[in-house]
């Protein structure tokens, strides 16, 4: 067995240095060492143990160990996109992470992000807290180590950087884990190294790079074996068109070997796909892959762990986050494709008859949104992979008979169709952070239960409290029209009244408001109403008060919907009890 480089992703918010710091660590590596020491790989950076000795000087020497691992292999695609495309069986692909946090903002939305998907992937991690010369009075020494660097500061300095340093320990905490800078850790087991770093200045890339390989070689040396020789595994970091090549994958291999012409095997939602690979590529030494006028070279086998493109035919449908797995003896092709149908089902969400719907543009994304839905308790009725569609909406409007709340699509990194007409029922929340995404849903779900709520108000009468002006009736009865002041509550027609003593003795028939009728009005306004069954004289006369009329059943009803009433209303539904209860005490108890 072989020893793998161990694959490492950045992550981290926007703007805290993700790119700065891929870019820094393979410049240093280049500036350090031999020109072209450092591999470029499709998607990944591959950086050899000498050319890491080199950088880290006598650094590596202080965690006290040999070292068997070859390098380090950096996924050159920063942010979450890569980190949820990395999916094998068994859990992520990605070995380690870099979380990058800028050391003087802090964390952002995609910080907690990344720590809520790395927690739930169980991914070791170690924090780069970036742009350290970025602290007010910072003075950069590159030649210097970073410990030396921090001691070469001044007093104030100094006294900044342990505050922000501290501050960022004591927000690691809130989310469960401790933390201390690398250099005063006690285990490594027990507590996250901070390591501090600038990807400007290049100092504490050194620090990186050597924490990263001591963790990798003390504790993922086990995980890290592979048979050079057998038929290569590996998962889609992502599907692209590349002039006169169509569509290809780039291919993140962690095991075996893979060559031109072996027949491939790759996963998909509906059946696995067979095809052939036509063409292997890499990138022309020291290419940036991320620039798309790279130039790419062919080559005729790619050995774990790297990153290769592949051409091959009927690639259209496959999604990133798909694995990938050789397959040469056609005898075995049927048994291959059960296993990797079987991998791809239990990465697949188990759904149930009740839910939400979420959608994503890759399998690793839809898996890290199933993982946060589920520590929050949220079913989920479908999960699928690509934009969101006509049948989709269907399914979720489906959901309104049964809980209106479910009426929701979630869709993280998914466009929705053109021709998708959305009802005023179903929600599509969309966002290509997680985080905000869940924070979308439930401050939607809490407003629509809300909406929900209050809207049971409409099934029960309302409390309100009126009075007929005096000098203002227009007719006495059959129906009495008078001028009618809202003292308090909602007035609606069909609201039966009673007068002060508890008894009924009218029915509102119609209202009318600035010569136009309405079938509600607001306290605060003066209205013509028609109310039946009420003589004025007899019934009620000018001046006096009445009050909406209600059962024992709909006052508790709006008791229980007390939080939607204003506080004029629930002095109404007091003043009604009191009245209510001199003939009866326990009158709605």
């Amino acid at each position: 067995m072989s020893i793998r480089s161990p694959l490492v992703v950045v992550v981290g918010h926007v703007d805290h240095g993700k790119s700065s710091i891929l870019d820094s660590i393979r410049g240093t590596s280049i500036v350090q060492s031999e020109a072209g020491a450092i591999t470029q790989a499709i998607g990944a950076s591959i950086i050899p143990m000498d050319t890491i000795r080199n950088v880290c000087g006598g650094l590596l020497d202080q965690m006290k160990q040999e070292y068997t691992i070859p390098g380090l292999l950096f996924i050159d695609t920063p942010g979450h996109a890569a980190f949820t495309s990395l999916r094998k069986r068994g859990g992520n692909l990605a070995d380690i992470a870099i979380l990058v946090v800028d050391m003087n903002e802090g964390f952002k939305p995609q910080t907690i992000e990344a720590i809520e998907i790395l927690k739930s992937y169980k991914t070791p991690f170690v924090i780069a807290a970036n742009k350290v010369d970025l602290i007010a009075g910072w003075k950069s020494h590159p030649e210097m180590n970073m410990i030396q660097n921090i001691k070469a500061q001044s007093p104030d300095v100094q006294q900044k950087f342990e505050t922000k340093m501290y501050e960022l320990i004591a927000k690691f905490y809130e989310f469960g884990f401790e933390c201390e800078r690398f250099d005063r850790l006690e285990s490594f087991t027990k507590q996250l190294a901070i390591i501090p770093t600038s990807a400007k200045s290049k100092e504490g890339l050194p620090e990186l790079m050597m924490v990263l390989t001591g963790l990798a070689q003390k504790f993922l040396e086990k995980n890290l074996e592979y048979d050079a020789t057998k038929e290569g595994k590996g998962t889609i970091l992502e599907v692209k068109e590349e002039q006169g090549l169509g569509t290809t994958i780039d291919l993140i291999l962690y095991d075996g070997m893979i060559r031109k012409n072996d027949t491939i095997v790759i996963g998909s939602t509906d059946e696995p796909i067979v095809t052939k690979v036509r063409a292997l590529l890499e990138p022309n030494p020291l290419a940036e892959m991320r620039d798309k006028k790279s130039k790419f070279k062919p080559i005729n086998e790619a050995i774990a762990a790297t990153g290769v493109k592949i051409s091959a035919p009927d690639l259209d449908d496959v999604t990133s986050g798909m694995p990938v797995v050789v397959c040469n003896d056609k005898e075995k092709i049927n048994e291959i494709k059960s296993q990797i149908q079987k991998e791809v089902d239990e990465i697949m969400i188990n759904t149930e008859k009740e839910g939400i719907l979420i959608k994503a543009d890759a399998l690793g994304g839809l898996e890290a949104l199933n993982n946060l839905l589920t520590e929050k308790n949220i079913p989920i009725k479908k999960a699928d992979i690509g934009p969101i569609s006509k049948k989709d909406v269907a399914e979720a409007h489906s959901n309104l008979e049964t809980d209106p709340l479910n009426c929701c699509i979630l869709g993280f990194n998914v466009d929705v169709g053109n021709d998708v007409t959305i009802p005023k029922d179903v929600k599509i929340i969309s966002n290509s952070i997680i985080y905000k995404l869940l924070e979308d849903f439930e401050e939607w779900r809490e407003n629509r239960k809300k909406e929900l709520e209050a809207g049971k108000l409409d099934e029960v009468t309302r409390p309100v409290k009126i009075q007929i002006m005096p000098n203002m009736t227009f007719r006495q009865n059959n129906p009495a029209i008078c001028g009618t002041d809202v003292i308090a509550g909602v007035l609606k027609t069909n609201t039966p009244l009673m007068d002060k003593n508890g008894k009924k003795i009218a029915t509102v028939k119609s209202i009318k408001h600035n010569n136009e009728n309405v079938s509600r009005i607001d306290s605060g306004e003066q209205v013509a109403v028609a109310y039946e069954h009420l003589t004025i004289g007899r019934q009620a006369c000018e001046g006096d008060h009445m009050y909406s009329f209600m059962g024992e059943t709909e006052f508790r009803k709006l008791k229980d919907l007390s939080k939607f009433l204003d506080k004029k209303e629930i002095e109404i539904l007091k003043e009604i009890a009191e009245i209510m209860r001199k003939d009866n005490p326990v009158w709605g108890v």
